[in-house]
């Protein structure tokens, strides 16, 4: 293995830049603007979407940095990680803590001057739960790892809302809930492919430590309950029939492909379902969104 130093800037800058996981932020983010546009009642200033997307995938970012620093020895094992930069040495982890604490310090300066303070704290908050709660203490010893830890993913709705209302109300909290959740079943539907790799790295993930019968009932279970949070965010955000058909009609294509997956758990329905949550949640926060510019004819 190349030493730190062998390895060329553009390859320790693609490092560091694959330290903050790009992809699980911009799922985070779908979440952040709709949730905005709903506490406005429409489009707010584009500078303060603009303050609150950097500043959230800085927070974001910075979280993740710390996961890797700390799992590196998990990711070493599993297949689907290996190549991440800690692993391989492109960086060095003194260098990735460094950065990561940085850019939290940042992120949260950030939000305090550019947002608000109650922003601020609520993406400090996720990232010390991220931290400590997930990474540190349920990861490693509990298959409801992600049940817990997807708490912090949540956090954007909260953190969205807070942007413009500086406050928080039932609404981010019931879609809080929605994301919260939503992550066990999208999750367990991946891990279900890799449960090998969970199981080599001793992390007890529930598709590597439960038969893929209760994995799935847990699943569908999950599945079902965000479906009905999704439909109680109608009235409680005070809503209209963009949202409401568009949760009805997503809801029950999750839970279709949940059916789909209890009946046959195989690993290609699994990753089917994978696939599908990413684009139910997408489109659901995007309804959001719409509803909210059609009535209020923005």
């Amino acid at each position: 293995m190349a030493t730190v130093a062998q390895h060329p800037l553009p390859a320790r800058l693609r490092g560091y830049v694959a330290l903050t996981k790009p992809r699980i932020i911009e799922l985070l983010l779908i979440t952040t603007v709709p949730m905005m546009i709903v506490a406005e009642r429409g489009l707010p200033p584009l500078w303060l979407i603009v303050a609150t997307v950097v500043g959230g995938t800085m927070s974001a970012g910075g979280a993740n940095a710390i996961n890797m620093v700390v799992d590196r020895d998990i990711d070493a094992v599993m297949q689907r990680t290996r190549n991440r930069p800690l692993v391989t040495g492109v960086l060095e982890p003194r260098n990735a803590l460094v950065f990561a604490i940085g850019l939290e310090v940042v992120a949260f300066l950030w939000l305090w001057v550019l947002v608000n303070l109650l922003s601020a704290v609520l993406a400090l908050a996720a990232c010390l739960f991220y931290v400590f709660v997930y990474t540190l203490w349920l990861k490693r010893t509990s298959r409801s790892n992600i049940v817990i830890g997807g708490a912090a993913g949540a956090a954007p709705v909260l953190i969205g809302w807070s942007a413009v209302a500086d406050s928080l109300a039932w609404a981010p909290v019931v879609g809080f809930a929605i994301i919260f959740f939503w992550t066990p079943p999208h999750f367990w539907a991946l891990a279900i492919r890799y449960a090998d790799d969970y199981a080599a790295a001793e992390v007890p993930m529930l598709p590597s430590v439960a038969s893929r019968r209760e994995t799935t009932i847990q699943i569908l279970v999950y599945t079902v309950v965000v479906w009905i949070l999704a439909l109680v965010f109608w009235p409680v955000a005070d809503m209209g029939w963009i949202y409401g058909v568009s949760a009805i009609v997503l809801g029950a294509a999750f839970t279709g492909l949940s059916v789909g997956l209890f009946r046959d758990p195989s690993t290609a329905r699994a990753m089917r379902l994978f696939t599908f949550s990413i684009t139910w949640v997408t489109l659901l926060f995007a309804s959001m969104a719409l509803d909210v510019l059609v009535r209020w004819g923005i």
